[in-house]
Formats: structure tokens, sequence, C-alpha cells
């Protein structure tokens, strides 16, 4: 009976869907995940090898141009488990460290991956995203993913009971299919589908920014392994990233508090990049010889989150990856690897709710509790990053308690695996808010001046 029922569901929310199109053609599959990204992509691969029916739906054609081209160094035995790594080496730049620049300080500081807890994670790799997601995308379709670009989702309905979903999808040429899936995956990115569909994507209450990038030719290096060090320069309106690519390449970004990007008024974005450039002196300088190799573009409030990651509660056959869950603030490179790791956890979530329906419940609520816990690891030191009290200790980091450890291993995005350097983050973050106690006045001001801003998000137009 329960059977005959799920399937009386299905066919009143197949009937639902061909109201928004009576002509469609209709197939069926396992899964379809809506979105070409990394998460997409990896999420893809793994389940097509579980041998599940995988469509992937992407609006776009590869390769396209994405920012995001620094990954972390736990990225990698992510990379051996889809069997790329050896790809991505070939397409991209190792990065052994990261290296921060603070006008406050004369000296700057480098730090080291090899440094961290589980001294494995020692390096990763700057990519160009084209590259890099295509070549995802590409691996997807080899293990047996059904890939299609140009296809963009119009329209969902989801059969209750974890009873699957249909979607109405359209061509870039203006075809139209509906697909019945068992499951739906949302790895829509900054697109966020169902966040929308659903009304729970909030901006983040405690973060707000927004940010202008561009490519580079001629941007100085570093010396041998530090060629391909990331570099973050403090400066009086928020930080800049300076990322060095395999062929030459340097993606060079600003995240800005919004009073600064009021301030813009109308000028065209090249200039205003430049000079907002100038007003970080050591970046300048280093980009002195440099010539600029794509136009700057810019992209509005960087935080948000959807209050609902998954169908657990609802019944409903569908979860959220990556950027299309959420998103933070990108200063410590998180971005890919939680859209991948996501991907990966999603992909066995989804592979207990297709071969056990009666513990779908129990496996969608173990998935949404896991991926809160990567932005959450991240946003506390996101949060804090432009405090003076912070700057200091990144400028001056200590390992007393293995506390530089530690702060490398959540940098290298070394969070799911249990290491096991809780007591030395708690160390670390003790050292910080005593240093915080200190100097009352400085941290008052600087608490006013991002409350100031988080009341007041502005987009980039």
């Amino acid at each position: 009976m329960a059977g005959r029922a799920r399937e009386v569901a299905r066919t009143a929310a197949v009937g639902a869907t061909l109201k928004y199109n009576a002509m469609s053609t209709v197939e069926t599959c396992d899964v379809l995940i809506i979105g070409g990204g990394p998460g997409g992509s990896s999420a893809a691969t793994f389940l097509a090898r579980q041998g599940r029916r995988v469509i992937l739906l992407d609006k776009d054609r590869h390769p396209r141009f994405h920012i995001g081209e620094s990954l972390l160094p736990a990225n990698v035995p992510l990379f051996d488990r889809l069997g790329v790594t050896a790809k991505i080496a070939a397409i991209g730049m190792s990065k052994f460290g990261v290296r921060f620049v603070s006008p406050q300080h004369e000296h700057s500081t480098r730090l080291s991956f090899a440094d961290a807890w589980d001294g494995s994670l020692a390096s990763s790799f700057q990519v160009r995203r084209s590259d890099f997601d295509h070549l995802l995308l590409q691996h997807a379709a080899e293990a047996g993913a059904d890939v299609r670009e140009g296809w963009r989702v119009r329209e969902v309905d989801f059969v209750p009971d974890f009873g699957g979903g249909s979607v109405v999808a359209q061509a870039d040429d203006g075809s139209q299919r509906q697909i019945d899936a068992r499951f739906i995956i949302d790895a829509s990115g900054r697109d966020t589908f169902l966040a929308n569909r659903f009304q729970s994507k909030a901006r983040n209450p405690r973060h707000a920014s927004a940010a202008i990038f561009a490519h580079y030719e001629d941007v100085p290096r570093g010396p041998g392994s530090e060629a391909g060090d990331i570099t973050i320069y403090w400066f009086d309106h928020g930080w800049f990233w300076v990322i060095p690519l395999h062929d030459g390449i340097t993606s060079v970004g600003v995240v800005c508090w919004p009073y600064y990007l009021k301030s813009r008024r109308g000028v065209d974005l090249d200039q205003f990049f430049a000079d907002t450039v100038a007003l970080c002196p050591r970046l300048a300088e280093r980009m002195a010889g440099a010539r600029q190799a794509r136009p700057a573009e810019a992209t509005g409030n960087y935080s948000y989150a959807s209050r609902v990651a998954d169908g657990g509660r609802t019944g409903q056959s569908f979860c959220l990856v990556g950027d299309a869950f959420a998103f933070i603030d990108p200063v410590f490179s998180s971005g890919v690897y939680l859209a991948m790791s996501s991907a990966e956890m999603a992909a066995e979530a989804v592979g207990r709710c297709l071969d056990e329906p009666a513990r779908a419940g129990a496996a969608l609520a173990k998935y949404g509790r896991t991926i809160n816990r990567g932005p959450r690891a991240f946003s506390w030191f996101i949060y804090r990053v432009t405090n003076p009290a912070m700057r200091d200790l990144f400028m001056y980091p200590r390992n007393e308690l293995k506390m530089r450890q530690a702060v490398l291993s959540v940098l290298a995005g070394d969070i799911y695996r249990g290491t096991p350097y809780g007591q030395s983050l708690l160390a670390f973050k003790g050292v910080y808010y005593v240093a915080s106690l200190l100097n009352p006045l400085r941290t008052w001001r600087s608490w006013r001046r991002r409350q100031v801003n988080i009341q007041d998000p502005q987009s980039v137009n």
C-alpha cells in the first residue's frame, strides 16, 4: 500500500509539472544534479561510480570564467579519491603556503602548510577555474554521468515521503524536457536555485562584503617553491588576494566593506579597481609593472546561507551542496573545498536514501549537520580577520600549545577528518580574546566599524 501511495503521489506531482509544459518529453533517472561546477561534477562522479543513472544539467557551456582559483591542501586527498590529481597538477600551479602583508607591520609573514598538525596536507594548487571546472565536468561524463550543458532548470516539484521529484528544463535552443528523478541535488552555486524557491536564503547577519577582481600579467612572484603562494594584503577598507596561476597570469581581487564600495559613484570599474590598489602601497609597488589581462568584474554581498540544507525534515528528496547552500568570505579559499567535500558527503547520503528509503530522513539529517560544520569552522576566523588583534596574531604567529599548527590545519581545510587539534585551537582563540581585552579602545573601534558595515550592505553595480 505504501508503494501504491507513493506512485499516486508521483503521478500527481508529474501532472502538476506538466501544467508548465504540456509538450514536454519525459525521461527518468536516479539522480538529477542542477549545476556543473566543482560540487555538481564531483557529486555526479561519485554517484555514477555507485552505478546510478545520473543526469547533470548546467545552464552554461564550458569552459567558462569563474573566480575562486586558490584550492586548499585538503582538496588533494579528495582529488585522489576522484582520480583527477594528475590532471589537476598538469593545469595547476603548486601552492605550499600563504603570505600575509599588513600596513601596520613592516615585515610580512609566510605560513607553510607543511607545518600544520598533519604534515601530509602540505600543498595544493592554484588553478584557472575555467580549465579546472571543465576538467571535473568531463571527468564526470567519463565516469558515466549524463552531462548536458546549456540546460537551465525552470521548475521543480517534489513527491512526498521521499518519492523523488520532477523538473522542467529548457535548453539554450528553446526546447524543453521533463525529467523525473528519484533524488535532486542542487549544486547551482550562487544561483541558489532551491534556496530561492523555498525562500530560505538569508544574508549572513554577521558579515557583509563584496569583491572586485581582474587578471594581470607580469606580477612578480616569490622565489622557488614560494612562487605559487597566495598573498593576502590588508588595507584600510578590507583585504586583497594575489593568486599566481601556472600560465603567467595572476588573479588579483579586493574584498571591501560596503561603505567603501559606495564611494565608486559611477567611476569606471577598471579605474576604481586601479585606484583601490593604489591605496595599498605594498601591493601597488608589486604591481607597478603589471598589465591588466582581463576587465575587472564585481560581485555583491558574498556571505549568505540557506536555512534548509536538505529535505530530511519535510520528506522531500533533495539536498544542497556548496554555494547552493552557503557562501562565506573567500579570505581562506574555502569555497571549492566546501563544495567538493559536501558533494562527496551528499553522494554517500543520496546512495543511502536510494538503497534504504526507510532511512532517508536519518541520512539527510546527518548530511545537514555535517555540512554546517564547514562554514562554521572558517567563519570564526572570517568574522575577525580584519580585527587588529587577529592581524597581530597572524603577523607574529605563535606555537605555544601547538596553536600555530592548529590554525594551519583549519587554513588547510582539515575540518572533517577528526584531527585532534581542538584544544590547541581553543588556546589560540583564548589568546585572541585576551589580546582584544588588553586593547579595549582599539577593539571597540574595530567592532563598531564592523557593525556599521554589517548593517549597511551594498552591492556593486
